[in-house]
């Protein structure tokens, strides 16, 4: 099961960090058409809002994954091995639980966007195409959640290291 989830978590920052690539050099393209005085590139803005917003959900699988969110320990550093898994695996809990929300909410945002019909500006593409790009990584990310949350739970019952730390 870790081989699978840690495909998941991989294969969806890899296709994130191409995303980013691509933003980058279309927001340098249009910077330096602006520059040149050719123009910017029509709709820049409404790519780079729908995408940057794929490319962050598409990272949290495979952050969670190997818990390489920012963390404040000082306090806990103190504690027993046993108290501080107890501790990693409530708040891994409370993060999965925030990202099964965040998810459900962007599905209903992106069905709702859906119903009205709704285009950008320029480019007139559906509003709702950003949203389902950004709720299928995010139904990754969900997926590696409750995976992690498992793994920190049978942690803090075993005492076992069950998922790798950075």
């Amino acid at each position: 099961m870790h081989n699978v989830v840690q495909l998941l978590a991989r294969a969806t920052a890899i296709v994130g960090g191409f995303v980013l690539v691509g933003l980058v050099i279309l927001t340098t393209v249009s910077t330096a058409g602006r520059e040149l005085g050719i123009g910017e590139v029509n709709g820049s803005y409404e790519i780079l809002e729908a995408g940057v917003a794929f490319a962050i959900f598409s990272f949290f699988p495979i952050c969670q994954l190997h818990g390489a969110h920012a963390t404040v320990d000082i306090f806990t550093l103190r504690l027993p091995v046993r108290g501080q898994r107890m501790i990693a695996a409530f708040w891994e809990v409370v993060l999965t639980a925030a990202l099964i929300l965040i998810s459900w909410r962007l599905y209903e945002g992106m069905l709702r966007y859906l119903g009205n019909g709704e285009t950008t500006l320029f480019l007139q593409f559906p509003v709702w195409w950003g949203y389902a790009c950004s709720f299928g990584a995010s139904v990754a990310t969900c997926i590696v959640g409750l995976y992690c949350a498992a793994m920190r739970v049978g942690e803090s019952i075993t005492g076992r290291i069950l998922l790798p730390v950075v």
